[in-house]
């Protein structure tokens, strides 16, 4: 929906596109005498607005409203959803056009739409950077809520101004940019809340994940292009770096572990349950593996396997968070399978997935037995006998009395 919006506006705007001289004739012609196709325009807007850039922003934005757990309105996750996407295109094309010179040094963007000029110019690019940051915010504005706007329209000015600014400047621009990063999914979730959950703690817990997420993923990702960054003159760490890259290893390693952290939050503060900490041991314990394998050493190659795992480690974590959040267990038992909302479907897959482990589990087998089908004995399971019993002792055991106090309460709640 973005990138129609955006195709049409620049498709209005013809007149500022750049003026390219025919080698042949000698003359000045119009980039649109020239015949640029739709196909050619959709492909700059995409590469203007990066869209693959703006579609993981779009997934977190998404993934924060899901966090909430509130009835879903589709019209505000529509326009929190598209909102976000044109804020996301609009930054990303300032940053663009502010970069574009140091951009033409550097092999890895030498090809951006800006550089090349062959389909549109700069005030072009200005144009279409100003009509989607108001049609963003003016999404935001009429869809959600004022905060939600301004969180918006905030992180334009983030990316696009202190962030862009900080690059040829101080390594402190990667810090920055982590923060823009943290800000979608504390939209998604003021945007279901009407506001009212900013000061929550799950949109704490939610925004700073994805801050934290950022270091690994950029620091791996500057390191295997820090010669091309230091081509273009920014300041990243890995440019800055000494040539074994103890620095760069060092931030690695240090962020994924605060990473690691936050399932073990979550479950202590009631977030989520135990076995999300259970679950993110493994999760994390891998992406401590790759990350030290690059502490020990720093090749590009390892480096690589730092960026790829945090690819797949997102949308797992996301995944992991909503199954386990203690918001997504409240009301399942009372629903009877009348599903009137989508949260509330989506809420009885996530109990059904839930329960698919519990008869994995070899504590609850061992306890209750299971039946001809390989479920757990619907006897004894749940009974209030053996309702102490029956809880897999593996959680407690990592997180003490306070993370089984926490669960026992949800259960009575639940019944």
């Amino acid at each position: 929906m973005a990138i129609i919006i955006q195709s049409f506006i620049l498709k209005k705007l013809n007149d500022l596109t750049p003026k390219d001289r025919d080698e042949n004739e000698g003359q000045i012609v119009d980039v649109d005498e020239k015949k640029v196709t739709a196909r050619e325009y959709a492909k700059t807007i995409s590469e203007l607005s990066k869209a693959r850039l703006s579609a993981l922003v779009v997934s977190t934005t998404s993934f924060g409203y899901l966090a909430a757990a509130t009835p879903i309105s589709y019209s505000t996750l529509a326009a929190v959803s598209l909102g976000t996407a044109l804020c996301s295109a609009s930054a990303s094309t300032l940053n663009q056009i502010f970069e574009q010179d140091r951009d033409a040094k550097m092999k890895r963007t030498s090809l951006r739409p800006l550089v090349t000029k062959q389909v549109v110019g700069t005030e072009g690019a200005y144009a279409l950077a100003l009509a989607s940051g108001l049609s963003g915010g003016t999404a935001l504005y009429l869809g959600t809520d004022p905060i939600t706007t301004a969180l918006g329209v905030g992180n334009i000015a983030l990316y696009a101004g202190a962030y862009t600014a900080l690059k040829p400047r101080s390594e402190w621009n990667t810090w920055v940019g982590a923060v823009v990063g943290g800000i979608p999914p504390i939209m998604g979730y003021c945007a279901a809340t009407n506001g009212a959950g900013i000061f929550d703690l799950e949109a704490a817990v939610v925004g700073s994940t994805l801050f934290l997420w950022q270091f690994p993923h950029f620091f791996a990702l500057s390191w295997m292009h820090r010669i091309d960054y230091a081509r273009g003159g920014f300041q990243m760490v890995a440019t800055n770096d000494t040539p074994d890259g103890c620095a760069t290893a060092d931030l690695i390693t240090k962020y994924t572990y605060y990473l690691s952290a936050m399932p073990f939050l979550t479950t202590l503060s009631g977030i989520t349950s135990s076995m999300f900490a259970v679950e993110g041991i493994f999760l994390n314990g891998y992406a401590i593996y790759v990350a030290r394998n690059f502490d020990k050493e720093r090749s590009n190659g390892n480096a690589r396997k730092v960026f790829l795992t945090s690819l797949w480690y997102l949308p797992v974590w996301m995944i992991l968070f909503l199954l386990h959040s203690n918001k997504w267990k409240e009301g399942v038992e009372d629903n009877d399978g009348k599903d009137e909302d989508l949260i509330d479907i989506l809420k009885g897959k996530a109990e059904e997935l839930r329960k698919i482990g519990r008869d994995k589990c070899i504590h609850e087998i061992f306890v209750f037995g299971t039946d001809q089908d390989g479920h757990l004995n619907p006897s004894l399971e749940g009974s209030d006998q053996s309702a102490e019993k029956s809880r897999c002792p593996i959680p407690d055991v990592l997180l003490g009395t306070k993370s089984k106090q926490i669960d026992s309460d949800i259960d009575t709640k639940s019944k």
